[in-house]
């Protein structure tokens, strides 16, 4: 039988884990954002579908029966990361405290995820491929990351959806003047 492992105290204040199942595959786009690429191990997220989103390059996940997301858990996550970690998700996703299954071993860890705020939203359907994205939209969404790493430094940072729209019409409107 799987044991349940709880990283920090009983009530979830210090779980310092994160299950991640879209753009943050990439190490590329994580070493971006947090300036490193935390431990991390292979999981499984039952319970969940991982779907596309209409106008957006990357994922968002709903609560599914019989489904399941595989992708893979951060560990040792500090404090001020978690902070870059929510900015980054921004206000289209909440952060839940849900199990995974580890699979490199039999445990399972509560870690926190992001999933999609809207749960009836029309614009989501299909299954989201880490695959086809890493080869046709990963290279402008790191662009965008490392912009909106980089102003979070300035004293007025805008959040990352603004950065995302910023970023993808200026790209758009530079390739089709060119």
């Amino acid at each position: 039988m799987a044991s349940v492992t709880a990283v920090g105290s009983a009530n979830g204040g210090n779980i310092r884990s994160v299950f991640v199942y879209g753009s943050l595959l990439a190490d590329d786009v994580v070493r971006a954002l947090l300036r490193r690429v935390p431990q991390n191990s292979p999981a499984i997220l039952h319970g969940y579908h991982r779907f596309n989103v209409k106008g957006r390059v990357y994922p968002a996940i709903l609560p599914v029966e019989n489904k399941k997301i595989t992708g893979r858990v951060f560990l040792d996550i500090t404090a001020p990361e978690m902070d870059i970690l929510d900015k980054f998700e921004d206000y289209e996703y909440e952060r839940r405290l849900v199990d995974v299954s580890l699979l490199d071993s039999s445990d399972v860890l509560q870690a926190y995820t992001y999933v999609w705020a809207t749960s009836g939203d029309p614009d989501l359907y299909g299954e989201w491929d880490f695959e086809a994205w890493k080869e046709s939209k990963m290279k402008d969404f790191l662009n965008m990351t490392v912009e909106f790493a980089e102003a979070q430094e300035l004293p007025q940072s805008k959040p990352r959806v603004a950065t995302y729209e910023s970023y993808y019409k200026q790209n758009d409107a530079n390739n089709i003047t060119s």
